[in-house]
Order: C-alpha cells, then sequence, then structure tokens
C-alpha cells in the first residue's frame, strides 16, 4: 500500500501526553517573568484600589490626579449606593481600567502570572483543555475596541490637565510657571498616548480592514505599527506613571511633600 492510500486519520500522530502543572525541561528561570509580573501588577490593582476608595487628596495647586480626572461629582449623590464609599474615582475608572483589562498584551500577561494559563510556554498546565474566551465573563474581553475609543477621550482629558499644571496662582492672579510637578504631569499623557496609540485595535481600525499601499493611511499605519512594536514597554511606564503621578499629588496635598521646585 503507498502512503497515498493510507487513511489520514492513520497518518496523524497521537497528541502528547499532558505535563502535570509546573513540569518543564526548560533550564531558565522560566518563572521570574510571570512572578514580577505578578508582583507588579498586584501592586498596582492594591495602591490603586486603595487610592480611588480614598476620595480625597487628588488635588494639589493646579495638579489633578490621573486617577480622579476628569472630577464629574465631588459629593455623594443621593442614587449612590448607601453601603458603598463615595469616591470621584470610582464613576470614571473603570473606562481606563476596562481598557487595561482587556488589552491583548495585558491579557497574556495576567492569564500566566494569576491563573498560570498557561504558566508560560513548555511549562505544563493545571488544566486539560483549552477553554478559550468563549463564555462569560470572559467574553467581555471582545469589548476592548469600545474601551479603546473611551482612552482616546481621555488622552484629550489628561492633556488639558497636563496644560493647566503650567498655570500657578499668585496673588490672585494666573501665571505660567514650569515645576516638578508639572513635567510629571506632561509625561502622564505622554506615556499613556504611546500605549494608547499603539494598541493593537487601534492598528487594525486604522489599517488591517483593508491592503495599505500609501498616503495618509499608510503613514498613519506605519506610526501605530512602530508603536504597537514596544507595547509591552509602553503598558509598564504609563501603568507605573499613573501610580506615581497620583502619589505625588497626593502627597503634596497631605503636606507630607511641599516640595515642588519650580524650574521655570
Amino acid at each position: 500500500m503507498s502512503t497515498i492510500d493510507v487513511p489520514l486519520k492513520a497518518l496523524k500522530s497521537p497528541p502528547p501526553p499532558q505535563r502535570p502543572f509546573g513540569r518543564t525541561e526548560r533550564p531558565d528561570l522560566w518563572w521570574v517573568q510571570p512572578l514580577l509580573v505578578f508582583l507588579g501588577l498586584g501592586a498596582f490593582v492594591v495602591y490603586s484600589t486603595w487610592a480611588a476608595f480614598q476620595g480625597d487628596f487628588y488635588r494639589f495647586g493646579p495638579y489633578l490626579s490621573p486617577m480622579y480626572s476628569p472630577v464629574l461629582l465631588t459629593t455623594r449623590p443621593g442614587w449612590w449606593p448607601a453601603f458603598l464609599p463615595f469616591s470621584a474615582a470610582l464613576l470614571i475608572l473603570w473606562a481606563p481600567g476596562g481598557f487595561r483589562v482587556t488589552c491583548y498584551y495585558y491579557r497574556g500577561a495576567y492569564y500566566k502570572a494569576f491563573w498560570a494559563d498557561p504558566a508560560t510556554c513548555a511549562v505544563g498546565e493545571p488544566r486539560k483543555s483549552y477553554w478559550g474566551e468563549r463564555k462569560w465573563p470572559l467574553l467581555l474581553q471582545n469589548s476592548h475596541r469600545y474601551f479603546l475609543y473611551l482612552a482616546l477621550l481621555f488622552l484629550v482629558l489628561l492633556a488639558h490637565d497636563a496644560w493647566n499644571s503650567m498655570w500657578f496662582m499668585v496673588n490672585g492672579v494666573k501665571q505660567f510657571q514650569i515645576h516638578l510637578g508639572t513635567i510629571i504631569m506632561i509625561v502622564d499623557p505622554i506615556l499613556l498616548g504611546g500605549y494608547t496609540l499603539g494598541c493593537h485595535s487601534l492598528r487594525h481600525l486604522v489599517g488591517g480592514r483593508r491592503d495599505v499601499k500609501g498616503g495618509a493611511r499608510k503613514k498613519t499605519y506605519d506610526c501605530v505599527t512602530c508603536l504597537n512594536g514596544v507595547h509591552m514597554r509602553w503598558a509598564w511606564f504609563s501603568l507605573f506613571w499613573v501610580m506615581f503621578t497620583d502619589i505625588y499629588v497626593r502627597l503634596g496635598a497631605m503636606g507630607i511633600w511641599t516640595h515642588d521646585w519650580r524650574l521655570f
């Protein structure tokens, strides 16, 4: 019998046996990266949750914490649940938070770090079948593009906050000045812009639906592709700069850090 006459099923080799969880032949320290991601994301989640429920110390001079921008309400509305502490951050953080949670890079990162799904390449997984994102609540991951639209709006709002950070009240008159906090506020939308404008969904939206041959569409596509190539770096730098900016504003509002040096 020739090879051509052999049934297709007979040519298929059986799948390799399932490795026990954590078992691998890799000689490198494969667990270091998932551990660092777990510690980094865990630290941010803990801090941002605490800062969001504080509901205070988010303004320092002309500076506004990015975790509270825009401030929609400053006092508890009547419809707010009585059992839940009120904070202006809780009204808006769901939008940038949703953009981060559904991000393609972050999904791969926290699936590995928090769920070991998979732990990493060529390492035994804690389950035997592939689930995918076909059921609730993971179906919500498909809303990433809609969170992108909101994230683009937040870039405009944070850029406006950076502009406001250049104007200081001096004897009742606004004066243009550059302080250390101003630089921190300006860097924040720049890093967030690099992260947001390099989004995989934006890249597809700009040029993924058709062949990109030239003109403004091609230049825009190339620009997004360039940012997308280092999407992980933008994701981490922007994440921790948001936290750093909130800490700077919070310490100043609490009177703990008062050395907001004037540079210009």
